[in-house]
């Protein structure tokens, strides 16, 4: 277990959660199902069954650091890899990956998203264990597959071949990674049978995937090679916020699943599913007999359903006729928007940071 490390990268602002997520407070460190617990809370206590806390890394925008040393009981504050800008999931994964192949080559690493779901935790459990066997012993990258239950086009996907790993059955060898398909590209994926939702997370030990950014992104191998003599130092914050701004704005995805030749994928199913959307919200959370998600203390409904309602404690909301809406207020601002056309929110902040004196997301 000592050689186990598990990277979460949190460094997102949540714009498609609007106005419940914000910049100076986004969705990761809210607790948006009302289950006690963060979406990085949960994140990390998950973390702690898989590795020492002392091995837990989490990157994040350097705004953030004081929430997650709030939220994150016991984390190490050297731990909190703070980027000084956003640049994507490549140079995020580097970042981690180069600190923690420097203090330990012989790292088994999970690289996991701060703001997924998942529900049967044993399951995860099983499933990383199992993974970390393989990677232990073999140069591969490998992603977690899980099993479609409909044609949704939210998600990534991801097309295996029928080669499996040679020391595990279940494993495939990965031929496509496709982003966010129509609906009718959704449904012939889901009538293929070799077609997975990308879940996002990694598992690989720390020479496959440094060697990775060698043959696939050499402009970011370099960079962090580089750096090889600040980390695990007082120096390191000093190297990074001089260096990070230079790094190409790339997802991992991109830059180095789709062309790698390493990359295998293992298909499961532990409940998972990432918290992006509000349809998403709606889909695991509970809802009252008109199969509306209430929170609040005065809401009353009259001929709506299907809706998504969110307001203060303190205010008195009465809504009658609606069907299919997102209706949230927070910090005086308020949306209200038909759930079919959530994907245009983001558009709306965009406008009104552009249009209104206002900071929208600021508080």
């Amino acid at each position: 277990m000592d050689n186990n490390y598990v990277v979460i990268m949190a460094g997102g602002i949540g714009s498609r959660f609007w106005p419940l997520s914000r910049e100076t407070y986004p969705k990761q460190f809210i607790d948006i199902l009302g289950t006690g617990e963060s979406l990085i809370q949960q994140s990390f206590r998950r973390a702690k069954k898989i590795c020492s806390i002392k091995n837990i890394m989490i990157v994040t925008n350097k705004e953030y650091k004081h929430l997650c040393i709030e939220q994150l009981e016991g984390v190490m504050p050297s731990n909190i890899l703070c980027e000084p800008v956003m640049r994507n999931t490549a140079p995020c994964i580097a970042y981690a990956s180069f600190k923690i192949h420097s203090a330990n080559p012989n790292a088994n690493i999970v690289i996991v998203a701060s703001d997924h779901i998942i529900m049967d935790d044993l399951k995860f459990f099983s499933v990383i264990n199992d993974c970390l066997e393989q990677t232990a012993i073999n140069d591969i990258i490998l992603t977690l597959g899980i099993s479609p239950n409909k044609p949704e086009t939210g998600y990534g996907y991801i097309q295996f071949t029928s080669e499996n790993l040679n020391s595990h059955d279940k494993i495939k060898k990965v031929k496509t990674f496709t982003e966010k398909p129509n609906q009718e590209l959704a449904l012939n994926f889901i009538d293929s049978g070799d077609f997975l939702w990308n879940s996002g997370m990694f598992i690989c030990n720390a020479n496959s995937i440094i060697l990775a950014f060698r043959k696939h992104l050499r402009d970011l191998f370099d960079i962090f090679e580089e750096g090889r003599r600040y980390y695990n130092t007082d120096q390191e914050t000093n190297y990074i916020d001089s260096i990070f701004s230079s790094c190409k704005n790339i997802s991992i995805d991109y830059g180095i699943m789709e062309r790698s030749d390493k990359v295998y994928v293992y298909p499961t199913n532990f409940g998972w599913s990432d918290l992006g959307t509000w349809s998403s919200l709606y889909t695991h959370s509970a809802k009252d007999l008109n199969n509306n998600v209430l929170e609040g203390e005065n809401i009353y409904t009259y001929n709506s359903e299907n809706n998504i309602i969110k307001f203060p404690k303190n205010k008195l909301v009465v809504i009658q006729g609606l069907s299919g809406y997102i209706i949230v207020e927070n910090n005086s601002e308020l949306l209200i928007c038909k759930k079919e056309d959530e994907q245009d929110i983001k558009q709306f902040v965009l406008d009104i940071k552009k249009n209104s004196k206002k900071e929208i997301n600021k508080d």
